[in-house]
């Protein structure tokens, strides 16, 4: 008697640890999986432009998977933001009657858009579930104090949010915190961006734990900045030595530290999230740096393209210093280098956009080793959005409102399908379970399988 009742106390011991086990591991993982059947940030669940969840559709048209397309107000290019059952969108929109138009900011600027409307700087929350306006919230009101490229928009950057806090950042018109209601809980008013060429501003936001970073590459005196995402408070701010930039930074964990990457002309560099303390820097980059770095296993891959085209890998562990001459830079490519949209980096193969036309390169990440010769994208022209993936397949969008779906798997991309919807597209796909959203300069579109199994 008394050995069956030592045997059941153990074994309810053993059922009680096994239970706090498992829920220890659920609120572990709880926040990875709410973050990846999310889209939270412009380059997703981990800022390398895939969705490891998702399964959307691989054909649709104006008549066919169209779950709801919903016209916007004003022009916006920042990808959709998508957290549970909301999608977050920026948007300027000219008010007001015609004023004379602005000069752009820059020598030698051109074709650019001049600035003839005072603008509202409006945050846009959709009913996911609806396809309709939630709540439209008119943050700031300003006539502009320079032009922008005639593909750019007074409200490029995309929004980041964790669930519950949701940052906009208009660059020279200010960087926003709101509640997933709306309501505005603080501001930043950074000054004025002096930008290169009068091209606009486009670098969005990065938020990690309790921080969240905007870099102010212009030409003025550049910097990158640190707040408390709760209360806007300064953590840390370190000038740069950099011109005009868009590319957007990303957070990488090395050696269990945070480390803020942000590419630049002049150099890339590391900063300890931290503190804002250099860690690693490295030379080899062009002149108007747009595209943002991705990273994985252990590497960072990072490209540029306009005088000249420069890749580079690096092997981020232990990295301190100047690597630019070290066996940190594992590997180098000077042809077919991205310029507007950012690289995709999907399992083991990088893939990247010459310059923004329609030649698609893959590499092997860890080696830069190339398989085959770049692949032709047929009918595509300019593409200014960036690759995403999911379900083993590649999305590209151009700006005349086509998408190419392409084979991630296989022994070398193959063209699935060729879409096209009645708009023009410069922002970014965004994707979440089985569907995608696709943000055009009129509608935003839900693109999902209407009958069957998604991706069939």
């Amino acid at each position: 008697m008394w050995l069956l009742y030592t045997c059941t106390m153990v074994l309810g011991v053993v059922r009680f640890l096994m239970v706090v086990c498992l829920a220890s591991l659920f609120l572990a993982t709880k926040p990875l999986l709410a973050q990846q059947q999310n889209w939270l940030a412009w380059r997703g669940p981990h800022a390398t432009g895939v969705a490891p969840d998702a399964n959307p559709p691989i054909t649709w048209s104006e008549t066919k998977n169209i779950r709801f397309k919903l016209a916007l107000p004003g022009i916006g290019y920042g990808t959709p933001i998508i957290s549970g059952d909301r999608i977050f969108l920026t948007t300027a929109i000219p008010v007001g009657p015609e004023l004379p138009p602005v000069p752009d900011n820059a020598k030698g600027a051109h074709d650019n858009a001049s600035v003839t409307h005072k603008h509202e700087f409006v945050v846009i929350a959709v009913d996911r579930k609806k396809g309709e306006i939630a709540w439209q919230k008119k943050v700031h009101e300003q006539v502009p104090h320079a032009g922008f490229h005639k593909s750019s928009a007074l409200a490029s950057a995309s929004m980041v949010t964790d669930g519950e806090l949701v940052f906009a950042y208009f660059g020279s018109y200010g960087l926003y915190c709101l509640d997933t209601d709306g309501e505005v809980k603080w501001q930043k008013d950074f000054g004025d961006m002096q930008i290169k060429h009068g091209h606009g501003e486009g670098c969005s936001p990065v938020l990690h734990g309790d921080t969240v970073v905007v870099n102010w590459d212009h030409e003025g005196q550049s910097f990158v900045v640190a707040l408390n995402k709760n209360t806007g408070e300064q953590i840390w701010r370190k000038d740069r030595d950099e011109v005009t930039s868009w590319a957007t930074p990303i957070v990488v964990e090395v050696d269990s530290v945070p480390q803020l990457i942000v590419s630049g002309t002049k150099q890339m560099r590391a900063y300890d999230l931290k503190d804002g303390e250099l860690i690693w820097w490295c030379v080899g980059l062009s002149n108007n740096v747009v595209a943002s770095p991705v990273s994985s296993h252990g590497m960072l891959y990072a490209g540029s393209s306009y005088v000249k085209r420069r890749m580079l890998a690096v092997r981020l562990a232990g990295a301190k210093g100047d690597l630019t001459k070290t066996d940190h830079i594992v590997w180098r490519k000077q042809v077919r280098t991205p310029y507007v949209p950012s690289p995709l980096l999907y399992g083991d193969w990088l893939y990247y956009l010459n310059h923004y036309q329609g030649f698609l390169t893959r590499v092997h990440a860890k080696t830069g080793k190339e398989p085959d010769r770049a692949l032709r994208l047929p009918d595509m022209r300019e593409i200014y959005s960036s690759p995403v993936g999911a379900a083993g397949r590649i999305y590209i969008t151009d700006r005349e409102g086509a998408t190419l779906v392409l084979s991630h798997t296989g022994k070398t991309p193959t063209l699935l399908a060729h879409n096209h919807l009645n708009d023009s597209f410069n922002a970014t796909a965004a994707l979440v379970g089985d569907e995608m959203y696709l943000r055009g300069m009129r509608y935003l579109y839900c693109i999902r399988e209407q009958s069957g199994e998604a991706g069939k």
